[in-house]
């Protein structure tokens, strides 16, 4: 089976494009819990909706993308820039031009934030979250997020191969998220996107991959970053996929997440739960996305990371046009195809270098 340069641009279009959506509408209900958005929306929220002023992106209008997703835009054109390519000194210049340009830097996560301030002074940041005289880091800094809300571009330009894309999302880990834990659940999200553009993929491939990604992730971390104490990555997207497989309704999945795994800003918690709600939607698109968005907490990240495997599996044609258009008409800063395009030129010739 061969995929078409028009089809691997639909797929990268398409990750771009969901994983804004889930970041758009996880933004309006972030902080909340399940209960909470079924009762001021009626029913699980299914649409792009301002979010409110007791959420992070209070001011957004509906379908504003948020640091997230804003992050993942500059990766993918630094990747354009660099021959999909990235170091960590690259990606470090690139998160500070994103801090002094985005409107949403006032929203950066609780690592990236005090890396970023650090670096803005000029200042040495290797003092950050150190304990006391020693040269220890406090066990909780670095196993945030980050590194895997805004790594699907690493994906998008390494179609099939799992271990190009954990070797590039190491590098974008390191300057900010340099622990085992944060490389694992990057590199998931990174392999399951590079899978999910294979023209073979199917959404029991791209789990496997996610998998297998948070495993050479696990073995990346051990070698080159921190490690420290806390859950493995690789066992709870075990446990995500199983607990998808098991759930009968929408309601269903998301309680077995949060209960099970979480939905918090943890990278043990959102990255594998990611994983579970597109497992659960069967690599739906939307309904990735609202399962993201649904499952209270850190709805926007789960969401983003979801919709990025999905968009990446399904592609462009499987996204709702309305939800496309309000998307990009409230982020103008943003060119996602012209993005695709560049992302598909990369991805396209490594392809054919493959044969």
């Amino acid at each position: 089976m061969k995929m078409s340069r028009e089809q691997l641009y639909d797929r990268i279009l398409g990750s771009l494009v969901t994983s804004g959506l889930g970041d758009a509408m996880g933004a309006a209900t972030e902080q909340w819990r399940t209960g909470e958005i079924v009762q001021a929306h009626g029913g699980l929220l299914r649409t792009l909706a301002k979010p409110p002023i007791d959420t992070f992106s209070a001011g957004n209008e509906a379908g504003q993308v948020t640091d997230d997703t804003s992050q993942a835009y500059y990766m993918a054109q630094a990747l354009i820039e660099n021959d999909g390519s990235l170091t960590p000194e690259v990606w470090k210049k690139t998160l500070l031009r994103w801090a002094e340009e985005s409107p949403h830097r006032t929203a950066m996560g609780p690592t990236t934030r005090l890396m970023v301030e650090a670096w803005q002074k000029g200042e040495d940041a290797s003092h950050i979250a150190v304990v006391g005289e020693s040269t220890r880091k406090l066990n909780r800094f670095g196993v945030s997020n980050g590194a895997a809300m805004r790594v699907a571009p690493v994906g998008l330009v390494n179609p099939g191969d799992i271990e190009s894309a954990c070797q590039t999302a190491l590098a974008t880990c390191l300057p900010t998220h340099d622990t085992q834990i944060a490389v694992s659940g990057a590199c998931a999200i990174a392999a399951g996107v590079a899978d999910a553009l294979r023209p073979e993929a199917d959404v029991f491939s791209v789990a496997r991959a996610c998998l297998e990604g948070a495993r050479r992730g696990e073995e990346l971390g051990k070698a080159h970053a921190r490690w420290v104490p806390g859950p493995s990555i690789p066992l709870r997207v075990e446990l995500a996929i199983e607990l998808a497989l098991k759930a009968r309704s929408t309601e269903e999945a998301l309680a077995l997440l949060e209960g099970y795994i979480g939905n918090g800003v943890a990278m043990a918690d959102s990255a594998p739960t990611a994983v579970g709600l597109f497992v659960f939607a069967g690599g739906d698109p939307l309904e990735s996305i609202v399962g993201g968005a649904n499952i209270g907490s850190d709805t926007d990240t789960i969401a983003a990371m979801s919709g990025a495997l999905a968009g990446a599996l399904k592609g462009f044609r499987a996204v709702p046009p309305d939800l496309w258009i309000t998307l990009r008409d409230a982020n103008p800063e943003f060119d996602l195809e012209g993005l695709a395009r560049g992302l598909t030129d990369i991805a396209w010739r490594r392809m054919q270098d493959k044969g």
